[in-house]
């Protein structure tokens, strides 16, 4: 096996590097734009008098990186060409998400907005695979261009990790469906023209046949943003939405009816990578940061660095990093020479050990890297304390630690579904 990072990718992460530098950089320190991700990037960001929310000049700013980023080529890398981009690899994205994350905070890649100079679009590649004609002209052409977002309202407030278990309901009537329910979480719905709602519509509770996915207006009739729920890591976009009494025409179904958790998995082993190799990057950056600050502080007239107390947690930090890199270019590697349903068969184990592994080495290695700095760790003139509190929800989003060490045991142990049959 040769382990050599391919020299393509290579050149593109030096390509992307002279980017930032020249386009993006820039951009960041313009009209007091640094205000969003120094000291102040927790109050600059947040609507506070209103819900909590993304200011609208955080979000303007992000909108004007993107389009950078898309007339530079950078935006569509991982779509495939028929839609502008570069068919980007598995290997690659993993590479360029872990690359980003590692240069610590900035307009090049805000990970608390999902928001990168190169894109994870799943809902565009899910309208590909499961949407109609009709679906894919109306949706996909503006959600390239950003003047259409879609958001994902799957969670609800009693059912988290098990999704075959859900109150919301859909009833066909005629030509139409009637939604009702409750979602949580449902990121980015502030800004959505569409909600992409999962509804049982037969079957029983935990059934994973008979949940159907809705592609719902938000400006529908019934369609209601209760609250935006504040979180560790603010603004928030994430919001409670109730539906009554919903009407959405048959056309408004995306995939087939009763297979909507096919739609709702179509692309998790491809985030779950990307988002490990993510906090891959921030775990590295913390840690270098603080083998630096060691070094150049000098309390009782030596350097920190010289103190083992100091010295062997981030050897113990750093050499998990460099375990975790092999086994996440390897998975994706792998993943680039299978088709999905050959991944879910013989990968998710892998991907899930990725995954939840990377996102608690990120969390301990900006703990870490406070403890190292001391009070100016702790402060907000230091980034650790928002690379935590970011990172933190990954080891409850896409996917729970405890479900995915829970799908290594299936496959280290051989039980699970398969075997109950």
């Amino acid at each position: 096996m040769d382990f050599e990072i391919p020299a393509e990718i290579r050149a593109y992460l030096a390509e992307l590097d002279a980017f930032i530098e020249r386009e993006i950089r820039p951009l960041e320190q313009q009209d007091d734009n640094i205000r969003f991700f120094d000291h102040r990037r927790e109050w600059a960001r947040t609507d506070f008098e209103n819900g909590g929310v993304p200011r609208t000049e955080w979000e303007d700013l992000l909108a004007e990186m993107r389009r950078r980023a898309d007339r530079a080529g950078h935006y569509r890398f991982g779509l495939p060409k028929e839609y502008g981009g570069q068919d980007g690899s598995h290997l690659a994205m993993a590479l360029i998400r872990e690359h980003l994350a590692a240069k610590g905070l900035g307009l090049h890649n805000d990970l608390q907005n999902e928001s990168s100079i190169v894109a994870n679009q799943p809902v565009v590649l899910m309208l590909r695979d499961f949407g109609s004609p009709q679906q894919q002209r109306e949706l996909i052409p503006g959600m390239l261009d950003g003047s259409l977002h879609i958001a994902f309202g799957l969670t609800e407030p009693e059912h988290g990790s098990d999704a075959t278990w859900m109150d919301s309901r859909g009833v066909r009537h005629g030509d139409e469906w009637r939604i009702n329910g409750t979602k949580t979480w449902n990121s980015g719905v502030h800004t959505a023209s569409h909600d992409l709602i999962f509804a049982r519509t037969s079957g029983q509770d935990g059934d994973p046949r008979g949940i159907t996915c809705f592609i719902v207006p938000t400006d529908s009739a019934g369609f209601v943003v209760e609250e935006y729920l504040w979180t560790f890591n603010m603004p928030t976009d994430h919001a409670r939405v109730a539906l009554h009494d919903v009407r959405v025409p048959a056309g408004a179904v995306l995939g087939e009816p009763d297979e909507g958790l096919a739609v709702a998995q179509h692309f998790v082993h491809e985030n779950r990578i990307r988002q490990a190799a993510s906090s891959l990057g921030a775990a590295q950056y913390c840690i270098n940061k603080a083998v630096a600050y060691a070094q150049q502080r000098k309390p009782f007239g030596r350097p920190l660095a010289v103190n083992q107390a100091i010295q062997w947690p981030l050897v113990e930090l750093h050499t998990e990093a460099a375990m975790l890199r092999t086994l996440i270019y390897q998975t994706a590697w792998q993943m680039d020479g299978m088709s999905k349903p050959e991944v879910a068969r013989r990968l998710s184990d892998r991907v899930a050990m990725c995954n939840y592994r990377a996102n608690r080495l990120v969390c301990e290695a900006a703990d870490r890297a406070m403890q190292v700095h001391g009070g100016l760790g702790y402060s907000r003139y230091k980034p650790f304390e928002h690379i935590l509190r970011h990172h933190r929800r990954y080891r409850i989003t896409e996917g729970a630690e405890e479900i995915q060490m829970r799908r290594i045991a299936q496959v280290l142990f051989g039980f699970g579904r398969r075997n109950k049959k």
